[in-house]
């Protein structure tokens, strides 16, 4: 029988390749961290925000020719955020990924940690399989940016930020508003991209919107 014409099996089929992929990263990496420790301030609004951020960055990852593994940190089953991911993502609690009350900061060796922020001042080059990236589960603009690069400093973790200055320019819009903080789920979509394709200008285009403020120094006329 064609595989493809039993759609039933053919799904089944894709499951299971998608969970092997899944799986095999989490042996041989890329491997993701969401630092979810910094939820407890959060508004009813914050918390939604960020649980659909998960979910999309999770739909995201299943697609990817080259998944990474997906580890929630510092995230509790008893949090609101967990209601909230229960709540908002259908079939949370059967997703594949890694949950755990414990710091991204005790679970791996701080050498192969790279926490993620736009205060680094160290561009990010290339996606190390050997590393573990850290990214902030956090959505104010006002104390992201703080709050991530000074817990990384605390632990003595690399930091590094998505090479925004060196590959796109500041773009004149009304607003005169120009941004590097993304959604998780936006920063995700530029290091699956580069991994696939090794290539950042694609990769920012990807997760970059114009609403940031800025463009591609190659589409500058």
């Amino acid at each position: 029988m064609v595989l493809g014409i039993c759609p039933q099996h053919s799904k089944r089929f894709l499951r299971a390749l998608t969970k092997d992929k899944l799986l095999e990263a989490k042996h041989s990496g890329p491997r993701l961290c969401i630092d979810l420790s910094m939820t407890h301030h959060m508004s009813k609004k914050e918390l939604s925000r960020l649980a659909g951020q998960i979910r999309r960055l999770y739909g995201s990852n299943k697609k990817a020719d080259r998944p990474f593994w997906i580890c929630l940190t510092g995230f509790t089953t008893d949090s609101p955020l967990y209601e909230e991911c229960v709540r908002m993502n259908d079939g949370f609690s059967s997703y594949l990924l890694d949950i755990t009350e414990e710091d991204c900061f005790s679970l791996f060796p701080l050498e192969t940690l790279v926490y993620l922020t736009p205060d680094s001042e160290h561009a990010l080059e290339d996606v190390d399989l050997n590393k573990v990236y850290i990214l902030g589960g956090l959505v104010d603009e006002s104390i992201q940016k703080k709050v991530t690069f000074q817990k990384a400093r605390e632990y003595s973790v690399k930091t590094a930020r998505l090479p925004i200055q060196e590959y796109m320019v500041r773009n004149q819009n009304g607003k005169n508003y120009h941004s590097e903080i993304l959604a998780i789920n936006q920063v995700f979509d530029i290091l699956s991209t580069y991994l696939e394709t090794h290539n950042w200008p694609e990769a920012l285009k990807k997760g970059v919107s114009s609403g940031k403020g800025y463009i591609l120094r190659n589409s500058v006329e």
